[in-house]
């Protein structure tokens, strides 16, 4: 290399940040505790499958679902930023709705997959299973996005260790699977939350290209639901026809708003995932809101009794795979970002705002968590209208639901659920403080 080689890639290196250190702090805590927050939220989303009558076919039960997702992704960012902020962001980055839409399509695939994995092996384990997503977010963050690049021996050996353990306890449980299944359906079960791992594992990548591009999670999870539900929508025709789901969909009304309300518990997940993504990466964001699969086990065993009457070998396995799991998640998480490390973030910002012709201040904004353009946020007549819309449906589905008859502990459940909350308020308020919801 020449000397004038070496030089420059010394002033890369060693480049100003966008972010000053003090305020990169600030974000990477608000990361953490958003990566926390996702997981109770997104371990949560997945419950109310369980009150699904098990004549549902689970493509049915997705696309319902992904209805409710997409109330939520279009009514939320109306409540809390108002559509001017979508439309604001869509101005300086078009580019950014094709790669949400074509995430929205991989999360659709994944969300029916995983559905076929909780029948066949049962909640408390394929949670762990399909968050092997976590390797693929460490692999794509560091051959896509600079993450992880100056990030020094320590904070490798805290991602390394910790995928280590992560695969340790997903090996446990998929040993402890054959114990929860029916005779035939373990391995369907656990090869189904595999491969939903690895389409969420790929669709961390439009993830990361839109916030190191300044574009507000809120924005990109509007056009991320299109892709959501055209997708699930041609699946349940291709695989029932028109007329058959009508008549599945019909004769599951009375389950319809356990399932839609699951859809909208996923949102609130996925939109602190978002945030966790956008401030701390995705090599660190999503291990870290893997601990889902901690709260995937509480409500699978704590409310709904699977593997009551398992010897004490298949709980020790379950637990341990989960515990360790877990532990390595922590480990990559909190292996926090360098200053060294922020600026190679720079560099893969610089990249995609030159790429696809970004204004540089949207994307220094959005790397500093603040708006763009300094306006407070307003709504309008289109904002109430998907905000009341919404409210107006759960309302009139709550109304016809029945609540199957079905085995679980009603005081773990609100134990859980208020614990959910807690983190909601908590996390919404130091969110609010930090970036407004940027």
């Amino acid at each position: 290399m020449t000397p004038e080689g070496k030089a420059t890639q010394i002033a890369k290196s060693d480049a100003v940040l966008y972010v000053p250190a003090r305020r990169s702090r600030n974000l990477q805590t608000l990361g953490i505790l958003c990566g926390f927050a996702a997981g109770a939220w997104l371990g949560g989303a997945e419950a109310p499958i369980k009150l699904a009558n098990p004549e549902i076919s689970p493509i049915t039960i997705s696309l319902i679902m992904v209805c409710g997702v997409f109330l939520a992704r279009w009514s939320l960012p109306a409540f809390v930023r108002g559509m001017m902020d979508v439309r604001s962001d869509v101005r300086q980055a078009p580019h950014l709705i094709v790669w949400a839409v074509l995430a929205g399509c991989m999360w659709a695939v994944a969300n029916t997959l995983t559905i076929y994995a909780i029948r066949n092996v049962g909640l408390s384990i394929a949670f762990p299973l399909w968050n092997t997503n976590s390797f693929l977010g460490i692999f794509w963050g560091f051959l896509l996005f600079h993450e992880l690049h100056y990030a020094g021996w320590k904070r490798w050996l805290g991602v390394l260790g910790g995928a280590v353990c992560m695969f340790a306890g997903a090996t446990l449980l998929a040993i402890a699977s054959s114990h929860q299944a029916a005779s035939g359906k373990a391995v369907a079960g656990v090869l189904a939350a595999l491969a939903a791992g690895i389409l969420w594992g790929a669709m961390y990548i439009p993830y990361r290209k839109a916030y190191l591009t300044g574009m507000n999670p809120l924005s990109f999870v509007t056009f991320f639901t299109i892709g959501e539900l055209l997708t699930t929508t041609a699946l349940a025709l291709g695989y029932s026809g028109a007329a058959p789901l009508w008549h599945e969909l019909v004769s599951a009304r009375s389950v319809m708003f356990w399932l839609m309300l699951g859809g909208f518990v996923c949102v609130i997940g996925d939109l602190f995932q978002q945030y966790a993504a956008k401030y701390i990466g995705i090599s660190r964001g999503i291990p870290l809101s893997n601990t889902n699969q901690l709260w995937g086990l509480l409500w699978g065993i704590m409310v709904f009794h699977e593997l009551r009457g398992e010897s004490g070998s298949v709980y020790a396995q379950v637990a341990g795979g989960s515990l360790l799991m877990a532990l390595g998640a922590l480990a990559i998480a909190l292996s926090s970002a360098s200053e060294r490390e922020y600026s190679s973030w720079q560099d893969a910002a610089e990249r995609e705002g030159v790429r696809y012709s970004v204004h540089s201040e949207f994307v220094r904004a959005g790397l500093e968590g603040r708006a763009y353009a300094d306006r407070a946020a307003e709504r309008t007549w289109v904002d109430w209208l998907l905000i009341l819309g919404a409210t107006a449906l759960f309302a009139l589905l709550a109304m016809i639901a029945r609540f199957p008859h079905i085995d679980i502990s009603l005081p773990s459940a609100i134990g859980l659920s208020a614990a959910m909350l807690v983190l909601l308020a908590v996390c919404s308020v130091v969110l609010w403080r930090t970036t407004e919801f940027r």
